[in-house]
Order: structure tokens, then C-alpha cells, then sequence
């Protein structure tokens, strides 16, 4: 069971961006690393798009389950993980970070927010706390 992505977007008008994500790409080929997270970036923007307003989702994309939550205020969360991890707990987690972004990062800046001006450092935390499919504690 394995986490590769884990990324907040904002479903705008008229398009999806990704205002902060985190990556764990360390099982792959070192050279083919930038070209997989680029793939997980895009696939995720795509999902969000693609997904309406309050919806959650689970979309089979080659070899990775790709779990969608995009709630009623546009604020959306992607994980991308194998097939084996279990669902209920990615949309746990991905509850659990949005909540806790939308507290930490005020409205205003989801609309023009990127992941250089966006200041939210608990990603990389989850991602790794999640890793095993069930937080520790």
C-alpha cells in the first residue's frame, strides 16, 4: 500500500489550479521522477475539472487509484495511490486536510494561489503519516 500525491486545487471559474501539493515519487526511477510527478500535477487537475461541486470520486488511471474530493466552496483535494490502499482513508485524510486548509488559507487567496505563494506545510506530514494506509496515533 503506497501514497504517491497528495495535492489541494481550487475548481475556479474558468479553470482548476493546484495551490499546494506534496510528492513521495522515491519508488520510481530516479530519472523518470520529474515526468511522474508532472503526469500526477496534470491528472489530478484533470480529475477536479472534471468532477462537479461537492463530489467525491475514485477514477482508475493506469496502475494508480486517483481519490477526488471537490467540495461545495471549489476547495479540492486529489490523493493518488495504489490500487491497494483503502479508500475510506483516503477521503478520510483528504477531509481532514482541506478542513484544516481552509482554516490555515484564507478564501481569498484560492483563486489567484499557487504553490510558491500558498503557505500551508502540512502536506509533506500527512503524506508521510498516511504512507503505511493508517495513521500512526
Amino acid at each position: 500500500m503506497r501514497l504517491y500525491s497528495l495535492s489541494v486545487l481550487y475548481k475556479g471559474d474558468p479553470r482548476v489550479h493546484l495551490l499546494k501539493a506534496a510528492y513521495d515519487v522515491s519508488s520510481f526511477n530516479f530519472f523518470q521522477r520529474s515526468s511522474i510527478q508532472e503526469f500526477m500535477t496534470f491528472t489530478s487537475q484533470l480529475i477536479v475539472e472534471r468532477s462537479g461541486l461537492g463530489s467525491r470520486a475514485s477514477v482508475k488511471e493506469q496502475e494508480y487509484l486517483c481519490h477526488v474530493y471537490v467540495r461545495s466552496d471549489g476547495l479540492a483535494g486529489v490523493v493518488i495511490a495504489d490500487t491497494e490502499y483503502p479508500q475510506r482513508v483516503c477521503f478520510t485524510l483528504l477531509d481532514k486536510v482541506l478542513d484544516e486548509f481552509s482554516r490555515q488559507v484564507s478564501k481569498i487567496d484560492w483563486p489567484s494561489g499557487s504553490p510558491e505563494t500558498i503557505s500551508y506545510a502540512a502536506l509533506d506530514s500527512y503524506l508521510s503519516k498516511y504512507q503505511v494506509g493508517l495513521p500512526a496515533g
